[in-house]
């Protein structure tokens, strides 16, 4: 029996010692497993690819064309019905955004499915189209007021952690695949990636 409660004691003691693994989120992995990256410059680099992940999701993509069109649904298709960007990325007169898209997810009567809302609903603007681009366009974008919404690296992080149009695309209404990871996740990528340096992947 001592010895049981010795071996039992010995455990307890060893799993306090070794250090919980790092974690996954829904498909995104968190900072700490970017600890192990001793080079600053590359540990900035593998940050930057892993915001990519979140990035090239299609409830990002989406609303980041590089037209006059946002796309909808996992195939990145055209809009239905048709519409256009429109003055500040919210649709045509007559044909606003806000025509169909409310301040919340509304789900169907009919069946699954919702139609997507947030307030405000729009495009973002077209300087930061991002579909058809690499990580290291996209990555200079990100970095350059004249095409981030003249934002500094601070604002982007602020921006990435906690506007709520950005969090939609975890909170997307029934029948949407969420983004990768959290909200949480990502702002704190983001932070990890500007505290290395903001460095950018090479073309």
């Amino acid at each position: 029996m001592i010895k049981i409660f010795c071996r039992l004691g010995l455990m307890v003691a060893l799993a306090w010692a070794i250090p919980v693994s790092a974690e996954t989120v829904n498909g995104l992995r968190t900072v700490d497993e970017f600890n192990d990256i001793p080079n600053d410059t590359k540990r900035s680099v593998a940050l930057f690819n892993e915001l990519m992940v979140v990035i090239e999701h299609p409830r990002c993509m989406n609303c980041h064309p590089v037209g006059d069109v946002p796309l909808q649904g996992m195939d990145m298709q055209l809009h239905q019905p048709p519409v256009v960007r429109g003055d500040g990325g919210m649709g045509a007169p007559g044909m606003r955004c806000s025509t169909c898209h409310g301040a919340e997810n509304v789900a169907y009567a009919t069946g699954d499915g919702s139609i997507p809302g947030h307030q405000p609903w729009h495009l973002a603007p077209i300087e930061m189209g991002w579909v058809g681009k690499t990580a290291a366009e996209i990555c200079a974008q990100l970095k350059d007021p004249d095409r981030n919404g003249n934002r500094t690296l601070a604002e982007l992080h602020e921006h990435n952690a906690k506007d709520g149009l950005v969090g939609w695309g975890w909170n997307p209404g029934a029948g949407r695949e969420p983004a990768p990871g959290s909200q949480d996740v990502f702002g704190q990528l983001t932070q990890a990636w500007i505290d290395t340096g903001a460095i950018c992947p090479e073309a």
